[in-house]
């Protein structure tokens, strides 16, 4: 009796609930399929073929180079993409650009007057020297 009294005494415990066991394999969802591609719309008729650049009026207005900067390039007037290219020429036939740093450019004696005074310019600053010698 003594312990139909402690069992009676006592809650019963309940079996703990047990939690359905997930099918790893079995139960995977499907991935997300993307969204179809949507077609290209259709391109219209053949363009027309791209017409030349044409290059800025004021870049190819003869002007006319100083006695200092015509030493360089000749005395003839010609356009500031012809100056530019000339000098470039000069440049690298007297092998006047740094060998480090290829962006300098080292000035003999003709150069240096154009470059005023300076004993070495770099590409983008010797344009702006150039420029003050055309007219």
């Amino acid at each position: 009796m003594a312990t139909a009294k402690k069992a009676a005494k006592k809650p019963a415990k309940k079996p703990a609930a047990k939690k359905p066991a997930a099918k790893k394999s079995a139960a995977k969802k499907p991935a997300a399929k993307k969204a179809p591609a949507k077609k290209a719309a259709p391109k219209k008729a053949a363009k027309k073929p791209a017409a030349k650049r044409k290059p800025n009026a004021a870049f190819m207005k003869a002007m006319t180079p100083s006695s200092v900067l015509a030493a360089v390039v000749g005395s003839m007037p010609l356009p500031r993409t012809e100056v530019t290219k000339k000098i470039w020429d000069y440049i690298k036939k007297n092998r006047l650009q740094d060998s480090i740093n290829k962006r300098l450019i080292n000035a003999d004696d003709k150069l240096r007057q154009v470059f005023g005074g300076k004993r070495q310019v770099s590409m983008f600053e010797m344009t702006k020297l150039v420029s003050n010698h055309l007219k």
